[in-house]
């Protein structure tokens, strides 16, 4: 059953809140980084990007890059920056999007729940990613931005949530720049904590939504510093860490979509007779066409967007690999025709979330810079968890969240 535990957040003051606040560590590079920062002395990029403060040809993976974190981690904190809470709290970090707004629980998730699968993933993660941010973790001693999780819902949760926003005004609120709401309440009440506890006590497994490589850093880890404890209780502050919880049917996942550089030297009119041996085809025009529904796919070729539907035979129903549109893609189209085994190392496929739109795939097949674009019906977060619960892991670039969590509102200290 799984853990959550309340902490001493170490969070901003209001005044800065909307400053400090940032976008997750991965969704930007270096460069973006640097531009988002600039003249921002509060950005969180700061500490979680540190290399904007060091010359730009330095590698970000240079260990003056890491020192550089604890460095202005240290630095925010002198400052009352970053100011910790005198007794352990709960937490409920609410976003809004398109006028719909999801509740999340802000608590610290259990490193052995990671451990012994309570917490379930549904994505391979790559070892040198893990190894960057466990070394962040290592030095600054601290989570400094939480994983988004989900668990299966649970109207008792619900209602306490309910209550908590209806009858206190939050202690942050503020919209970012993308137009996201972004709402924070303090659950101060220890009756109300304890309920909480009590209730996740009873959720059998959660789930990781986004966030793959931060929990595998964070709960490795926290099993390295248990390991190396020979006075080791399993209260040290260590053994947890931050995650914000959300309510399975809160959420949703959009869609993630695929760009590719050629057509394995195959003609226009083959490749698309290629296709038709494997999908139903109508073209549709120089109108976007977006996916209606499982199964059903968008391509933009030479300027004009196509349906493609999936001819049985292509997919498997009964597997909860084998149904994903992303499986369908990746094998008949990616692989069988173009010649694209390994989506995490090929040069010649590029990945585009649905937040920029199908707008974007066309920009990119326009620009002469790809060849052809692939729009894919967003999965479903039953498949996500029917996946996660099987054991199996989906392919690269499967799911994409929105709105991201903006990281900074609370900090973990592992002290």
């Amino acid at each position: 059953m799984a853990i959550l535990k309340p902490f001493k957040g170490l969070r901003p003051p209001v005044a800065i809140v909307r400053e400090l606040a940032s976008r997750p560590y991965d969704v930007l590079n270096s460069k973006e980084a640097r531009i988002e920062a600039e003249g921002n002395p509060y950005s969180l990029l700061h500490i979680i990007k540190p290399e904007i403060d060091l010359p730009v040809d330095l590698d970000e993976h240079d260990e003056q890059v890491y020192n550089k974190a604890l460095e202005n981690f240290t630095e925010f904190q002198k400052k009352g920056w970053l100011v910790q809470d005198e007794k352990d709290f709960l937490y409920i970090y609410a976003q809004t999007m398109n006028g719909k707004t999801q509740y999340g629980i802000v608590g610290c998730a259990g490193v052995e729940d990671y451990m012994n699968g309570i917490i379930k993933k549904h994505e391979l993660t790559r070892k040198d990613k893990e190894e960057d941010r466990m070394k962040h973790v290592r030095i600054t001693n601290a989570n400094m931005e939480p994983v988004f999780f989900t668990y299966p819902s649970m109207p008792a949760i619900d209602e306490i949530v309910k209550h908590v926003v209806e009858s206190q005004d939050p202690e942050y609120d503020f919209t970012s720049d993308d137009g996201f709401g972004h709402h924070f309440w303090v659950i101060r009440e220890k009756s109300t904590i304890d309920k909480l506890v009590n209730l996740f006590s009873k959720v059998p497994f959660t789930y990781v939504a986004d966030g793959h490589h931060r929990t595998a850093a964070a709960a490795l880890v926290g099993n390295e510093k248990k390991q190396s404890n020979p006075n080791h209780t399993g209260n040290e502050e260590y053994n947890f860490f931050l995650a914000v919880h959300f309510p399975s049917d809160q959420l949703t996942i959009i869609d993630y979509n695929r760009v590719v550089k050629d057509l394995n030297g195959l003609s226009t009119h083959d490749f698309i007779h290629r296709l038709s041996g494997l999908f139903d085809i109508a073209e549709k025009g120089t109108e976007i066409y977006k996916p209606e529904a499982l199964h059903n796919f968008s391509m933009y070729l030479e300027g004009k967007w196509y349906s493609l539907t999936a001819k049985p035979g292509t997919y498997n129903d009964n597997d909860p690999i084998g149904v994903l549109d992303v499986t369908v893609l990746s094998e008949h189209i990616l692989g069988k025709i173009l010649d694209i085994k390994d989506l995490r190392t090929s040069k010649r496929v590029d990945f585009i979330g649905g937040i920029r739109g199908l707008g974007e795939l066309k920009k990119r097949v326009d620009s002469g810079e790809m060849a052809a674009a692939f729009a894919l019906y967003p999965v479903s977060l039953k498949q996500l968890i029917d996946i996660a619960d099987s054991g199996n892991i989906m392919p690269p670039k499967t799911t994409w969240f929105e709105p991201k969590l903006r990281s900074g509102l609370v900090v973990h200290s592992l002290k």
